[in-house]
């Protein structure tokens, strides 16, 4: 997996992203939806959302204790508690990225959550909008399911299709690969290990899940 960013807080958001096993690319999409916007790959080190969204993963702190902090502008702590948190619903929600995007940014797997338009007239969901961005870092869903449990992103060919159906090939090839009978393999995935949360909360959640504007940006 090529792992170089070219993105603000590159540094910090690839050491955030490899102490928790998350494609840099993932974790830098989200940076780019929650203070870039459209048309940008690159988050800001803000304080937005009214006041209550901090650092440029705009951690709230109606929600979370460490947006209380000074630790919360600093991007590379800021970068690691967002990589828990997504991190943490990855593991929850069995690897499914959208509904990990979800519950980052609405507090639900299911939720809409902030709607964002990227100017076809079409407003999108938080977790398709990070796909957005995911797709102009050169990353997919199933590569920041693959790096999330640990294992490299199968190859697929360039002519598989669509995104969705590439991913789909990606993961049948992962699952013939990891699941042949009698092959002896055995997958060790490593023992997940949750930032600590001074206030005991591992969802980024919002108040409200069907919000219409990106208050992030």
């Amino acid at each position: 997996m090529n792992t170089n960013l070219s993105v603000a807080f590159a540094p910090q958001i690839a050491a955030a992203a490899a102490r928790h096993n998350l494609d840099p690319r993932l974790l830098a999409a989200v940076a780019a939806q929650e203070t870039g916007g459209p048309g940008s790959d690159s988050g800001r080190n803000i304080v937005g959302d009214g006041g209550h969204g901090h650092g440029v993963f705009q951690i709230d702190d109606r929600w979370h204790a460490f947006a209380r902090t000074p630790a919360a502008m600093d991007a590379g702590q800021n970068a690691d508690y967002a990589a828990g948190i997504l991190a943490g619903n990855l593991q929850r929600y069995g690897g499914n990225v959208r509904e990990a995007l979800s519950a980052y940014n609405a507090g639900s797997p299911t939720a809409t959550g902030t709607r964002t338009d990227w100017g076809d007239g079409k407003p999108v969901g938080y977790a398709d909008s990070v796909m957005r961005h995911l797709a102009r870092l050169g990353g997919s869903a199933a590569q920041a399911q693959a790096a999330a449990a640990g294992m490299p992103a199968a190859t697929t060919s360039a002519a598989a299709g669509p995104e969705s159906t590439t991913d789909v090939n990606a993961l049948q090839a992962l699952s013939q690969q990891l699941g042949s009978a009698g092959s002896g393999f055995t997958l060790s995935l490593p023992q997940y290990q949750p930032l600590p949360k001074p206030d005991q909360r591992d969802l980024d959640t919002a108040p409200s899940a069907t919000s219409d504007t990106d208050d992030a940006t």
